[in-house]
């Protein structure tokens, strides 16, 4: 399949209009699996919890996507335009929600990680990334505070409820090495001081996960016995197509139309 007109005009930019899209694709992605629970969470509580997870990612997205584009109006073009090979999501993000306990677990692995990077990017030489990081880590921490929270209620609850979080974090494990990825466009942006380098977090993110992970009675370590990756090339997981068809329906059924 052949990459989107929209896709290659921006991807003559500049890398950072390439990492700002790359954490915005994260951060889309991840706020439309989240949106499925809606209506469908096991109970009010985790309902509306998951819902407002998702609305700040909604709101990550639209403002990186934004920044990518160049404009106010481009972060939707890229939302709603582009193709699934042109999306740079991580493989983690786009992974079907399961049940509860594999959703947790993703969230887990997701914001753990993310939450470092935006602690990192608060010190970036670039403006937008620098004045962003603070104010969304804030919302993040509440991320990673509610998915903790449930995971110790799964690990600390019944036989069952420690099956499914420990084969939902079977499930994602594969997918968390993509994470600390350092290509050679990303890898420029560290050099410049701008983007977060995400090896120089990787030991600490193993550590406060592998915590927690023994604080729940389950493994000492998250156990990774083969990776997958190639989300930020544009090579997914069968899971994106189906979830852009749902994310894309609306401005591709009525073109022209405006959130």
């Amino acid at each position: 399949m052949p990459h989107s007109e929209l896709a290659l005009g921006i991807a003559e930019r500049d890398p950072l209009s390439g990492y700002f899209r790359r954490l915005g694709d994260d951060a889309l992605v991840l706020g439309q699996r989240l949106a499925e629970w809606c209506g469908h969470a096991p109970t009010l509580e985790i309902d509306l919890g998951l819902t407002n997870i998702s609305l700040d990612c909604f709101g990550h997205a639209a403002l990186l996507l934004n920044a990518a584009a160049g404009g106010p109006d481009g972060g939707d073009r890229l939302a709603f335009e582009r193709d699934v090979l042109d999306f740079e999501n991580c493989l983690l993000t786009e992974q079907p929600n399961g049940d509860f306990g594999r959703t947790v677990a993703r969230q887990l692995l997701f914001s753990q990680w993310q939450i470092l990077v935006l602690r990192a990017l608060q010190s970036s030489g670039d403006a937008v990334l620098a004045d962003f990081a603070p104010k969304a880590e804030k919302e993040v921490s509440n991320h990673l505070a509610f998915a903790a929270e449930w995971a110790s209620r799964l690990g600390d609850g019944t036989e069952e409820s420690r099956r499914r979080l420990s084969e939902g974090l079977s499930w994602c494990a594969r997918f968390v090495d993509e994470l600390f990825e350092v290509d050679p466009p990303l890898l420029a942006l560290i050099d410049q001081g701008i983007a977060a380098d995400p090896q120089a977090i990787r030991t600490e993110y193993e550590q406060r996960l592998n915590a927690r992970l023994s604080g729940l009675g389950l493994a000492d370590r998250l156990d990774v016995p083969v990776q997958v990756a190639g989300g930020r090339k544009g090579m997914h997981t069968e899971h994106l197509g189906r979830l852009l068809a749902d994310l894309q329906f609306l401005p591709r059924a009525y073109p022209g139309a405006r959130w």
